[in-house]
């Protein structure tokens, strides 16, 4: 090793002791995380309602969903690094007033672009709050069964904010006013802001230890995330041939190819090549990019499948996610961790894949007939409970052994992995539920006219029959999708048990100024 990075390297003071009040801010790390989470979906239940009022057309709703996620996804590593320059604690109250405030806006627009422009802020907020959230918790909760005990309830959180989403959205919906899916966002903020103020503790970095921002590689990196999310979305109405989509797609794989290239080559990069470099991280990283797919898949179709087909109002719909958001929790909280600190990660995360592509199976033997009690029921607790020993094991591997100073972006590249995973998985497995479903609905249609059987009762039935049956064969890819990462966490997820040997620390290597490469 060469010299160089030894100062990097040499033991710091001995920390000092653990705050008594630790606890009570996981709680408020907590609530900022599950508002972050679950507003990605809360507003999915309210954009029908939107859509009416505020005169939108069906080309430009999308944007209420779009406009967040480009912000969220593509600013993911600017908002990380940004917690590193400036400290976790300052970083994370920021987040929480900007994302309450464009949340206010949201729910006070009186036109279509005014909600399109809060939604973009409310994402590129959460961009900033989400990685600083996760940051502080590596980094308060060091002790391993502690450690354990914090990232069950942050994997609960990861795990079925979504679906609570979906059932807030559903009772504020139906019980007062689409505004209110915004608004509710308001009074958590500012609880969590509070709560920030007396019971997280975080240490700003000295100027000699805050890495300058890398402006070339927050163009490059954030560019290619945004044109590749943009392109997911866009997918959705116009496919996956279309120009603007390849060019998109294209476009934004070469800026991240460009940027991977410069971080190799700055004295700072955005994106420490160290960090995505390590096998079992990067493994981890695709799990949850590859994980979220199917998760996310099923949210959207079933609640189509609920609302659409079997007829369900949206409360119900909501609460049609519970028993799995339930499984979420008691999977992440006695089970990942109770046995995190005894098994290697790998013995979860591939166990917890296999039993939530079973419970995505089920799925695929969906009909118009009512079945929840039957399919959709176990369907949801199975996949709860493999995505409870998924979620915690992937984030925790993700983020511990990196430098302090790094820890913030390191955060970063979790939730990138997550809302890319998501925003690619939805966009193509949407894509190949409505093509199939087209070409059913059109073959059963004719066959159906051949017969003399055509009317408005047959014509109905056909339809639904057709929006299940691409339901079905998009579930089967998104089963297919997550036994692959069950075969990617067992082949490169290798870490051993943390009481046997963690993951090795990492430093940030040092530099020579002159060649600008690491050394």
């Amino acid at each position: 090793m060469s010299s160089t990075s030894e100062p990097s390297t040499a033991p710091a003071a001995p920390p000092p002791p653990a705050d008594p009040r630790r606890w009570w801010g996981l709680v408020i790390i907590a609530l900022a995380q599950l508002m972050v989470v679950l507003d990605a979906t809360i507003v999915n239940i309210a954009l029908p309602s939107a859509q009416r009022e505020l005169h939108m057309s069906d080309a430009n709703r999308q944007w209420v969903i779009t406009a967040y996620s480009l912000a969220f996804g593509g600013l993911l590593l600017l908002g990380g690094r940004i917690g590193d320059l400036v400290g976790r604690k300052r970083t994370f109250m920021i987040g929480l007033v900007g994302f309450a405030c464009a949340s206010a806006l949201g729910g006070a627009a009186h036109s279509q672009g005014m909600l399109f422009a809060a939604r973009a802020l409310q994402g590129a907020f959460a961009a900033v709050l989400a990685p600083a959230a996760l940051s502080l918790l590596t980094t308060t909760f060091t002790d391993l069964k502690e450690r354990s005990k914090a990232f069950g309830i942050y994997g609960a959180i990861a795990g079925g904010g979504a679906a609570i989403g979906l059932i807030a959205g559903g009772v504020l919906t139906q019980y007062l006013d689409w505004r209110w899916c915004l608004y509710v966002n308001v009074p958590i903020a500012l609880i969590a802001l509070l709560g920030a103020t007396w019971l997280l503790h975080d240490r700003r970095p000295a100027a000699a230890e805050r890495p300058s921002l890398d402006l070339p590689g927050v163009l490059l990196g954030c560019g290619g995330l945004v044109a590749i999310v943009y392109a997911c979305s866009e997918a959705v109405p116009r496919g996956w041939s279309d120009a603007l989509v390849l060019g998109l797609l294209c476009g934004g794989v070469a800026l991240l190819a460009v940027f991977a290239w410069w971080q190799s080559r700055t004295t700072s990069p955005l994106l420490p090549l160290h960090i995505i470099r390590n096998r079992n991280r990067a493994g981890a990283l695709i799990v949850m990019a590859l994980a979220v797919v199917g998760m996310f898949g099923m949210f959207l179709f079933m609640t189509y499948y609920l609302q659409v087909v079997l007829g369900y109002s949206p409360l119900k719909a909501g609460l049609a996610f519970l028993p799995m958001t339930a499984a979420i929790v008691l999977s992440s909280t006695q089970l990942s961790a109770r046995l995190m600190n005894r098994l290697p990660p790998r013995l979860l995360m591939t166990p917890g894949a296999v039993v939530a592509a079973t419970g995505l199976f089920l799925l695929t033997f969906l009909t118009v007939d009512p079945a929840y009690a039957s399919h959709v029921l176990p369907a949801m607790i199975l996949l709860g409970l493999g995505m409870g020993l998924v979620f915690m094991p992937v984030v925790n591997v993700a983020t511990s052994g990196v430098d302090q100073r790094d820890s913030g972006v390191s955060s970063a590249t979790v939730n990138t992995a997550q809302q890319v995973g998501g925003s690619i998985g939805t966009a193509l497995l949407n894509t190949i539920a409505t093509s199939t479903s087209a070409t059913y609905i059109a073959a059963h249609l004719q066959a159906a006219a051949a017969a003399g059987t055509t009317g408005p009762a047959v014509r109905d039935r056909v339809v639904k029959e057709g929006v299940v049956h691409g339901f079905g064969i998009a579930i089967a890819w998104g089963t297919g999708i997550m036994l692959l990462a069950a075969v990617v966490a067992w082949t490169m997820v290798t870490a051993r048990a943390p009481e046997h040997g963690p993951v090795a620390p990492e430093y940030a290597p040092a530099y020579d100024p002159h060649r600008m490469r690491a050394v």
